[in-house]
């Protein structure tokens, strides 16, 4: 960046300490740039706790859109770009990625239907590709990297095709990755287990059978499935 205005770094270690100062320049009628290297601030990069110190310090705070490397990804991906979830990265350790993973899969099951998009490194980028096969099947995905510079690429395809390719070619650079939602004919939604169940079962049992199946609160389930029968 070429700016030759007085800087300072702000980071997630000295983010806090650096609160006060800030919001007494503020006070005193001077102007404060919040920028990244890369990307936009806030969006996996700090700012978020000296933003919110601002609001509530009831001083002014506006935003200029700039490059955005999830919403980017996004666009040329392929998958369906609405709704869609932004969760940064992903648990570096596999048994605590796996347990985010399976948390969102029974959102889905519950009727969450979404893209969703991580950034990951590029050296974990194929263990949390075999984690999202296993937890999610294999569905519509994407790996994007290096966007908007010299040597961006986005790789499409099932999660097993993208596993394969980046098995043969390792992946380096900025990732962005994304996987689209189930198909709408995925067994294993919450809809479907439930009208398969309903076809042989009153709607009390098939709710419970299918709490069982999934984990999700008997409660949720059942008023799902009453409003299934109700729609006949």
């Amino acid at each position: 960046m070429d700016i030759h205005s007085r800087t300072e770094t702000l980071h997630e270690h000295n983010e806090d300490a650096r609160i006060a100062s800030v919001l007494a320049r503020l006070r005193a009628n001077q102007t404060i740039a919040l920028v990244s290297d890369a990307g936009t601030p806030l969006i996996s990069d700090p700012g978020y706790r000296l933003v919110r110190a601002a609001i509530e310090a009831d001083l002014p705070v506006t935003a200029i859109p700039g490059p955005n490397a999830a919403v980017t990804a996004l666009i040329l991906s392929g998958l369906p770009p609405l709704p869609f979830m932004f969760l940064g990265f992903p648990p570096a350790k596999r048994a605590a990625r796996r347990a985010a993973f399976s948390g969102l899969r029974a959102a889905e099951r519950a009727g969450l239907s979404t893209t969703f998009v991580w950034h990951e490194a590029p050296h974990r980028l194929l263990e949390t590709l075999a984690d999202l096969l296993e937890v999610f099947g294999d569905r519509g995905a994407a790996v994007a990297r290096e966007l908007t510079k010299r040597f961006e690429t986005v790789e499409r395809g099932t999660v097993s095709r993208l596993e394969n390719l980046f098995a043969r070619e390792p992946a380096r650079g900025e990732i962005t990755l994304l996987i689209g939602p189930p198909e709408s004919d995925d067994p294993e939604d919450l809809d479907g287990r439930l009208r398969a169940a309903l076809a042989t079962q009153t709607v009390k049992d098939a709710a419970a059978l299918v709490s069982t199946a999934t984990g999700l609160p008997r409660k949720v389930v059942y008023a799902r499935a009453l409003q299934i029968h109700e729609e006949g």
